[in-house]
């Protein structure tokens, strides 16, 4: 029987609105809605990250954001209409109420969009990375979180760490990094496990060793300064046992994230993703031994693309009704 006119099936293609929105800004995308890798036709980017406040992330200041530059986005495609819109978010689980109550409503008085997802960044960095094929992802950079689905809504999704660098995040830069520098004043100390090569990078970046806790502890980026340290214990990591230990342990954190998130069917795909991934070999290598060990029913592909790119092809799925991700009141909402 054929569709009813004005159904998905009918309508013309459109076009489609992806929002990431990180701890180092915020991207904006437009792509045609028919596309199912929903690749991007234009995008803009804003190295202003979205602020906090009482009631979690600021929907005003994202909106005084995303809207003009969603409309220059739309005029510089040629985009008459926004068939849906998704936006991901860093934090849309634990701090997002506030884009929850405000956003369907400002959308849609903006665009006349009422088909829209609101994710958390591990979401779409899944969706980036594997689609809408059931396994795992391991979203690494200066803190880790892993999330997993079998696409079942019983399933739903299964998430591994992301608690933060005082409470997680483990194998992540920041991780890495605080472990460098711990290494680093155990030498300084003239304690075990010291690493002398370490020493010498901390007081080349930082200065005095005895003086790092006074720079350090006072900053409110703690996060990304520790996992600034990163690069450095991968570079040691060559001809320091100390450096190539503590990579070898990271990645095996990563490995288990992964193993505690990932469909127990044999075959499941498992991607790693995001910007730690740039230590190269140091981390890489033990990272494979660690998946062989742990992951024997796996298999590791490449991730097909970023968050923005997930939130793209979160809002195509969308606009044509398919979309197979569990939805979630926190970690993926949809209206319609």
């Amino acid at each position: 029987m054929a569709e009813p006119r004005g159904s998905a099936a009918d309508r013309a293609p459109g076009h489609v609105l992806g929002v990431d929105s990180g701890g180092s800004g915020l991207r904006v995308a437009v792509a045609r809605a028919d596309e199912r890798d929903a690749r991007p036709l234009a995008s803009y980017t804003s190295q202003e990250p979205i602020g906090t406040g009482p009631n979690g992330m600021d929907a005003h200041q994202l909106l005084k954001q995303l809207v003009p530059a969603a409309q220059d986005l739309m005029r510089d495609t040629g985009a008459r209409q926004l068939d849906a819109v998704c936006v991901g978010a860093a934090g849309m689980a634990s701090l997002g109420g506030e884009l929850r109550a405000e956003l369907p409503a400002a959308l849609a008085e903006a665009f006349g969009v009422r088909r829209l997802a609101l994710a958390a960044d591990a979401v779409t960095a899944y969706a980036g990375a594997l689609g809408q094929a059931p396994g795992a992802v391991v979203a690494a950079g200066t803190g880790v979180i892993a999330m997993g689905t079998d696409l079942s809504p019983a399933g739903g999704w299964r998430r591994a760490d992301g608690w933060g660098h005082l409470l997680g995040d483990c194998g992540s830069g920041a991780w890495i990094g605080r472990a460098g520098l711990e290494a680093a004043l155990r030498a300084h100390d003239g304690r075990a496990g010291g690493s002398a090569a370490l020493l010498a990078r901390t007081e080349a970046v930082f200065g005095p060793a005895a003086e790092l806790p006074g720079m350090l502890y006072p900053r409110t980026d703690r996060p990304a300064v520790l996992a600034s340290f990163a690069p450095e214990v991968a570079a040691c990591a060559g001809h320091d046992a100390v450096a190539s230990a503590l990579l070898s342990e990271a990645a095996r954190h990563l490995a288990e994230a992964a193993a505690a998130v990932c469909p127990p069917a044999a075959g499941s795909a498992v991607a790693f993703t995001g910007g730690l991934l740039h230590l190269g070999e140091p981390l890489l290598a033990p990272l494979r031994t660690a998946f062989g060990e742990l992951l024997p029913h796996a298999r590791r592909v490449e991730a097909a693309g970023e968050p923005l790119n997930g939130a793209l092809r979160v809002a195509a799925a969308l606009a044509t009704d398919r979309l197979r991700l569990p939805t979630d009141g926190k970690l993926l909402r949809v209206t319609r």
